[in-house]
């Protein structure tokens, strides 16, 4: 992506695409029973924040919970097609994570269990074949036997909430891993100095390394050795939960408690301000970041949320502005002084569907 001076007319840039996403304005895919009309809120109240394609976000629960929520994923689908458009495929997020504190970051520990192919194969079967990423990690027993069956079925295995060591991170990436999940984030909060299973996963190549850039889970120099060291391989993703998109303030979530959301866009638990309570801001905040404080230009940081995303996921949105590409795209200005990209107007398979300036 090139930026050219424009004497005021907008710049325009491929539409965003968000691998991992909880929820947005008050809405959330987890809250049961989730209805098919919050489904469909979610995916076009994301127009206006220009995120085109969307990986809606599974986490940790029972095997009923999440059967539940990827089968109104699935059908709503099904029955709405703009849905169908903006859903490119969903994040199971879990249940096959690691039991431990810090490493299971906000996942319920009582539903945390070992991969299991066939439970697995039965969640698919809800979602309707949509579940297109799956976080784990590698440290329970035959996880790479699990990991190639999801490999053969055209799943993108992603390394995430794990206490693996480097053999088991090696092994899961013989297999056909290539992701890793907010990679610094759902950490212990103390670790060897090295070997970790953090140094292990910037080690691997074929790693593809999706990063939190909201100013508050990551510090700037994580977010420049991310970078460097990962370069193309680099991605962004927002982790939104329900609360972004919503005014600062105080709220009550069903997984967090009381939540406060403070006026520079940092959620943290009500009860310590220490503690972060996911994360409220969108793709549009993580490049505004990168690019203002220097770790990213403006185009790679775009980029890294954008068709970097889709190339590994490998939707046809990966050709951003060619000549034949889907017309997924945005119309926006630069970077304000104040952190803020104005979005001016989105459009998704050539259609207009947010415009900054009327109701569409």
């Amino acid at each position: 992506m090139q930026v050219e001076e424009s004497d005021g007319l907008p710049i325009v840039a491929p539409g965003l695409v968000d691998l991992q996403i909880n929820g947005y304005a008050g809405l959330d895919f987890n809250q049961l029973p989730l209805q098919a009309e919050t489904v469909s809120q979610i995916i076009r109240k994301l127009w206006r924040e220009g995120v085109t394609s969307s990986y809606p976000t599974v986490i940790t629960n029972t095997p009923e919970a999440i059967a539940s929520a990827l089968g109104s994923i699935a059908s709503t689908c099904a029955a709405d097609p703009a849905t169908e458009q903006g859903i490119a495929g969903i994040h199971l997020e879990g249940p096959f994570i690691s039991p431990d504190d810090g490493a299971r970051g906000a996942h319920r520990l009582d539903a945390v269990r070992p991969p299991d192919w066939d439970l697995f194969c039965r969640w698919q079967e809800a979602a309707g074949g949509r579940i297109k990423i799956v976080t784990l990690s590698p440290e329970w027993p035959d996880s790479a036997t699990f990991i190639k069956r999801c490999v053969d079925s055209d799943v993108i295995v992603s390394i995430g909430h794990t206490a693996a060591d480097a053999s088991q991170i090696q092994e899961a990436v013989a297999a056909g891993a290539r992701m890793s999940t907010h990679l610094g984030n759902g950490a212990h909060l103390m670790l060897p100095r090295h070997p970790n299973y953090l140094w292990e996963q910037l080690a691997q190549d074929e790693l593809w390394s999706c990063v939190i850039a909201d100013g508050f889970h990551l510090p700037d120099q994580v977010l420049k050795v991310v970078l460097k060291v990962k370069g193309e391989r680099a991605l962004l993703v927002s982790d939104a939960v329900t609360i972004s998109g919503l005014e600062p303030g105080v709220y009550k979530t069903h997984i967090g408690g009381d939540v406060v959301l403070t006026s520079e866009g940092k959620l943290h638990l009500a009860a310590d301000p220490r503690l972060l309570a996911g994360s409220a801001q969108m793709l549009l905040w993580g490049i505004a970041h990168l690019s203002r404080r220097g770790i990213a230009e403006f185009p790679s940081a775009w980029e890294m949320a954008s068709t970097r995303p889709a190339r590994l996921m490998r939707l046809p949105v990966a050709e951003g502005l060619s000549v034949g590409a889907p017309a997924d795209f945005v119309l926006l200005d630069r970077v304000q002084a104040d952190g803020r990209i104005p979005l001016r107007q989105t459009y998704k398979a050539g259609r207009l569907v947010y415009d900054e300036g009327s109701e569409i």
